[in-house]
């Protein structure tokens, strides 16, 4: 913004005005110039920053879809007041745009808002030279509401909330964390990349690196998932690890799939469980009390399985209705969803649900400790080394017909259970669809675990255990030791490419290369607060390398949705992703070593590989490198919701297409005009609204997606509010049928603004 001087304010508006003009030739000014000159005259006093904001408000007026690059000068006026504060704030001259770095770093290390890694790690000449990548031309690539999101969130600021850190000092701390452990003679070198991948917003970094790199409080990582001992000592364990995850800003799934059912026996006297619902609650009520950072309620999804005995009571937990006793309104739901319920879900049969405590009692063995390895065939029997979950949950059928269980099932039709999914679907958007038999089959770790569940988006798809108290016993001193066995608890790093920038520009192999990095590195530098997840992260050294921006590069293209053209699209696309994926982590593995459990993964036996029908000459070369020199991360792709960071990118959020082409985002005490990215004539035939899309189209899509996805996918299924039961049931089986392993909400017109997992917006 042109410098405030000693002439009138109306002087400085057209002077203000003439240089928006030569910045976006293209707009027409003279209804804006005139409706800012009448602002101007009939107030007596304007400060800078009241100018600035009429400046800002009155672009907005003017974003449409036939103009939709006004969004950009309400960004660039913004822009200029942050300059104009930071200056300020931090003492230079705002001619200059960005002042020193090392003294932002020194004095936000000083008021306790960067922590003093920075300080240590890098001296005032390395800063110096850093400073030189910062490259200020990079802002104007922001849209509006995507530069108003990044400095309301994430930009540091002092404590009483005044501009400090800019949007270029943002990535270039984020690059400085995540490179501070690096060999230094290449540290500036993986510097300058990572800060290149991020300022052109090629690429984006979860929501709890964006905020959290640098400073003094939060983790790194994303998500976390937990498996539920059946015990008090394991169930209040967890309780206690996710308040401890919440608050610091970890979104969480937890399975509690092994805790007994309502009217089980605890110490052999019958009837005195109260089932999962009371911990549910519990959960719920941690969700609610353990607030992240001050700013949201904890965020956790707990799973369970259909073919548990409290499933009815559990699809319930949501709903607006029935005893409140009974309900969970702050807790999101997933249920685990093997094949033979599908297949009894088809075929109209009925279906047992069991008591996990008297089969493990009874029988000796635990139902959800397996999983079909192959699908089976119609009229085929099953074994128990193919189809290790249909052939024990005949054992446990059998053994409730022979009186071994006692009251510990119940026979409920499949299709009933299956409309009570649907119905709170309808009504909340969940619960989440998880496909144990299919993820455990893709599973490149399976020779190390089992998959439960999946965690608050549907993304990630790693081993879990349980974490087990095994001893407690006082010292000599007087101290009581707790002594806990470590589980695998899962917690997944993200990070997202923005498919329209990077794939328009060609610079995929480039980008990948260093985002693998950045990702494997939160893995070393990240402190959590829970220790069984610190060791299960060094364990498997998981990532999720995601994507967004999809409908957007589809309109770039000029590619309809609805068509086989995009299906092969998909194919080829996210194929080219995996592919450099897995390169980038067989180099790091041959730089830095393979994650510990590398011998046995069918990414070590080459299974990975052929199960994908990965066949061509160059495939072969990767699988038999990745068998040479190993892979460093056992878990590598996952694509998250995205929609916080995809707005900062200005681009569309995750795979999903548009809600629509034109919409307003509200504020406090405005609203901002919204239009689908880079919406030309051109372009405009190929935004087409999500609600009007066959949701048949984005299954085959994702079908194709997912074979190349190690991990899974935040995939929602957009509906009708008016949709027949027939027709949403008929997505779910073709959702099972095209091998996708998890779907998210199931978005309604009626309930369409639902609940978002910020910590995975990468």
């Amino acid at each position: 913004m042109a410098k405030v001087t000693d002439s009138t304010p109306l002087q400085w508006v057209n002077t203000y005005i003439e240089q928006l003009k030569m910045k976006f030739p293209k707009l027409h000014f003279s209804s804006y110039e005139e409706k800012m000159i009448q602002t101007i005259a009939v107030k007596e006093e304007m400060g800078a920053d009241k100018i600035a904001n009429a400046f800002v408000l009155t672009a907005l007026d003017y974003i449409s879809m036939e103009e939709p690059d006004w969004t950009y000068v309400a960004a660039s006026v913004y822009l200029d007041e942050l300059y104009r504060q930071a200056a300020r704030n931090r003492g230079y001259d705002r001619a200059q745009k960005y002042g020193s770095f090392y003294e932002l770093v020194s004095h936000l290390t000083s008021i306790g808002i960067y922590n003093d890694q920075l300080i240590q790690s890098y001296s005032k000449e390395e800063m110096a030279d850093i400073q030189q990548i910062i490259d200020p031309t990079r802002d104007e690539l922001f849209t509006y509401i995507g530069l108003l999101t990044l400095a309301d969130r994430y930009l540091a600021k002092s404590h009483d909330k005044a501009v400090y850190e800019l949007p270029q000092e943002r990535f270039l701390v984020i690059a400085m964390t995540l490179m501070m452990k690096e060999d230094k003679a290449k540290r500036l070198d993986l510097i300058k990349e990572a800060y290149w991948a991020m300022s052109n917003l090629y690429m984006t970094v979860a929501t709890p690196t964006l905020a959290n790199a640098g400073k003094t409080y939060g983790q790194l990582s994303s998500c976390f998932i937990d498996t539920v001992e059946d015990s008090l000592d394991g169930i209040y364990h967890s309780n206690t690890d996710s308040a401890k995850l919440s608050k610091f800003g970890g979104g969480i799934g937890v399975y509690v799939g092994k805790i007994r059912s309502l009217g089980s026996d605890i110490r052999g006297f019958k009837g005195n469980s109260s089932g999962i619902v009371p911990w549910i609650k519990q959960i719920n009520n941690t969700a609610v009390s353990v607030d992240q950072l001050g700013q949201r309620q904890g965020a956790i999804a707990v799973y369970y399985n259909v073919f548990g005995k409290d499933i009815m009571s559990f699809l319930d937990l949501r709903l607006n209705n029935g005893d409140e006793r009974l309900r969970a309104h702050d807790i999101f739901t997933g249920v685990c969803i093997p094949d033979n319920f599908m297949r009894a879900v088809e075929n109209r049969e009925p279906y047992y649900v069991f008591d996990p405590h008297p089969i493990k009692k009874k029988l000796g063995f635990e139902l959800d400790a397996f999983f079909d390895a192959k699908e089976l065939q119609e009229g085929e029997v099953p074994n128990a080394d193919d189809h290790a979950f249909t052939y024990h949950y005949n054992k446990c059928v059998e053994a409730a017909k022979d009186g071994l269980l006692e009251d510990g099932y119940d026979v409920i039709p499949a299709i009933d259970i299956m409309k009570r999914i649907m119905i709170s679907q309808l009504e909340t958007g969940t619960p989440y669809m998880f496909y144990r038999d299919t993820v455990n089959r893709a599973n490149a770790n399976s020779h190390k675990g089992m998959i439960y569940c999946s965690n608050l988006c549907t993304e990630i798809a790693q081993n879990m255990s349980a974490t087990t108290v095994t001893e407690e016993y006082v010292t000599a001193d007087g101290k009581v030791v707790t002594v806990r066995e470590s589980g695998d608890y899962v917690v997944c790093n993200l990070s997202s490419i923005n498919l329209a920038r990077a794939v328009s520009d060609d610079v995929l192999p480039r980008l990948i290369s260093i985002q693998v990095r950045m990702l494997d590195n939160v893995i070393e530098l990240n402190t959590i607060p829970v220790l069984q997840a610190q060791v299960t992260n060094q364990k498997y050294r998981g990532i999720g390398l995601g994507t967004f921006g999809f409908h957007h590069l589809l309109a770039l293209k000029g590619i309809t949705w609805e068509s086989e053209e995009a299906v092969q699209y998909v194919d080829d696309l996210y194929e080219e992703i995996a592919y450099y994926t897995i390169e980038t982590s067989m180099k790091l593995a041959k730089e830095k070593g393979s994650y510990p459990v590398f011998e046995g993964s069918s990414w070590q036996t080459g299974t990975y590989f052929t199960s994908r029908g990965y066949k061509s000459e160059k495939w072969d070369k990767l699988r038999e490198k990745v068998k040479t020199h190993g892979i460093r991360n056992g878990y590598l792709m996952a694509v998250a919701p995205n929609s916080s960071t995809s707005i900062i990118a200005g681009s569309t959020a995750s795979i999903d297409p548009i809600f629509r082409k034109f919409y307003s985002e509200e504020k406090k005490d405005y609203k901002i005009p919204v239009t689908a990215p880079d919406l030309t004539e051109k372009t405009n035939w190929y935004y087409k609204s999500v609600y009007f899309i066959d949701q048949k189209w984005s299954i085959k899509q994702n079908s194709k997606r997912q074979r190349h996805i190690d991990q899974s996918i935040s995939f929602n299924l957009y509906i009708r509010n008016d949709i027949r039961a027939k027709d949403l049931l008929d997505l779910h089986v073709m959702a099972w049928k095209e091998k996708l392993k998890t779907t998210y909400y199931v978005r309604s017109t009626s309930n369409d603004v639902v609940e978002e997992c910020e910590s995975c917006h990468s």
